[in-house]
């Protein structure tokens, strides 16, 4: 990806192979998953981004965070990791590529149930999730919503609640309500024949990852102590989400709501956590379709159509 833009800025090139450097992992990428933070640092919006990616054109080329394959070499001071191990791993970019190396502290043995494929669906959702109902303090028999189910996220946030002992309630379109039930959630609201927020006080806990409703409404369907954790969602060009998420910081003193924004950090610990609760059954990594790696504008397109049912996955290897 050499300037921003859309899917057609994308290009399969070859490039130099990168090398670990002390204290990295070098992993031999067999799948990468598509991301919702991959597509908006390929259009380089909203334009804030821009300052971390690059002003003109994005500094690093490759984009991609969530791999999954082998260890292929180690950098000095590794110790926890050996060539030939089954990994995964959240990387600063430059996942989108047969190699990728990640500092040893983002990197994780995959689950032993899964293929890299499935496993590659995890890192950047799974944790955002797990960090996010963290975040929630979220206890058995709490009542949680999690508006836009479906998604990567989304699907993870229900899993992970209905594991710990929570009464779930999945927003979505229609069209994708099996699919949210499949993953145990107790009840699916349609979006487009419902407005959850007029459920008064209905609430324990809220997770927004679409942001398509006011603060005040969303509020209006917590219980009075209620829990709002707000992550990605909807925004201007320029500032994207920030915006939203500012306001929430600045009203939350002041309302009997907690409103937390979420800043979801990579975290090997947490992908050691999930690799345990997919193996013990608690979650399942859905895959909605792979591409290969030369098909990635394809996979991006399919993508931003919105018709995706947990992750898209690129094959690499």
């Amino acid at each position: 990806m050499r300037r921003y833009g859309g899917p057609q800025v994308l290009e399969l090139a070859e490039i130099e192979a990168p090398r670990p450097a002390a204290g990295e992992v070098l992993i031999r990428v067999e799948a990468a998953a598509v991301s919702a933070g991959d597509v908006l640092i390929m259009h380089g919006e909203p334009r804030m981004i821009r300052l971390a990616f690059g002003l003109a054109a994005p500094r690093q080329p490759v984009i991609g965070r969530d791999v999954a394959g082998e260890v292929a070499a180690v950098g000095a001071g590794v110790t926890r990791f050996a060539v030939g191990d089954r990994v995964f791993a959240e990387s600063d970019q430059a996942g989108w590529a047969e190699y990728a190396t990640v500092p040893e502290r983002f990197v994780a043995l995959r689950p032993a149930s899964v293929d890299a494929v499935h496993a590659a669906a995890v890192p950047v959702s799974g944790t955002t999730a797990l960090q996010g109902l963290r975040l929630a303090g979220l206890r058995p028999g709490q009542r949680l919503l999690v508006n836009g189910a479906s998604g990567g996220v989304g699907g993870f946030v229900v899993q992970l609640g209905v594991a710990m002992g929570a009464e779930v309630t999945g927003v979505c379109r229609g069209t994708k309500a099996e699919h949210v039930r499949a993953l145990g959630a107790h009840e699916v609201i349609d979006h487009t024949r419902e407005d959850f927020t007029a459920r008064a006080g209905a609430f324990d806990v809220v997770f927004d990852l679409v942001a398509d409703h006011p603060l005040g409404r969303v509020r209006r369907s917590l219980v009075r102590d209620g829990m709002l954790v707000l992550s990605s969602g909807r925004g201007g060009t320029v500032t994207g989400p920030l915006g939203r998420l500012a306001v929430a910081s600045v009203v939350s003193p002041f309302v009997p709501q907690r409103l937390r924004p979420l800043a979801a950090k990579r975290s090997g610990e947490d992908l050691t956590e999930l690799a345990r609760r997919i193996d013990a059954g608690d979650l399942r990594p859905v895959v909605d379709a792979v591409f290969p790696l030369e098909r990635a504008a394809e996979a991006v397109r399919r993508f931003e159509a919105g018709d995706v049912r947990g992750k898209l996955v690129l094959a690499v290897a």
